[in-house]
């Protein structure tokens, strides 16, 4: 994996959980939405979460996949569980099918993030009706990861 990939990875888990989650878990793949956390990779934690009002969610993991998503990528992907490996498997694909790879691997950082919005409700213009980061946060953390911006 290139460093900018995995820097993007990183970004994505910075957003989507934030730092004190990622260094008060398992860098954010044992994370439940909410804050919980879950003790087994076997399978996706399935477990609802009410965000707010109105707003329920299962989303778990460090890039935090629902888990209808999970069981269409454990299929397509033939994974054997929700470890690390293959959630990273699963936020690689989901950044491929957004056609952003070309563009983190470029540096075109900001493109990358644009084109990933539809996938994490957190990137800036989302507009899932949940907090989003700003990009300059977003970018910091991106370089911090070593991330390189064109």
């Amino acid at each position: 994996m290139s460093g900018n990939l995995k820097a993007f990875l990183d970004t994505i888990a910075v957003s989507e959980i934030g730092r004190w989650l990622l260094s008060h878990s398992d860098n954010g793949y044992n994370v439940i939405v909410g804050g919980g956390l879950f003790h087994d990779y076997k399978d996706h934690p399935r477990q609802v979460v009410e965000v707010k009002p109105g707003l329920h969610s299962t989303a778990a993991g460090r890039y935090q996949i629902l888990s209808r998503y999970f069981e269409a990528y454990k299929s397509q992907l033939d994974l054997p569980d929700f470890s690390p490996a293959s959630q990273d498997a699963i936020a690689v694909e989901m950044i491929r099918e957004c056609h952003a790879l070309p563009d983190i691997e470029a540096g075109h950082f900001e493109v990358a993030i644009a084109k990933c919005k539809s996938r994490w409700a957190s990137l800036p213009g989302a507009g899932y009706g949940q907090h989003e980061n700003q990009l300059t946060a977003l970018r910091a953390a991106y370089e911090d990861a070593g991330g390189v911006v064109a």
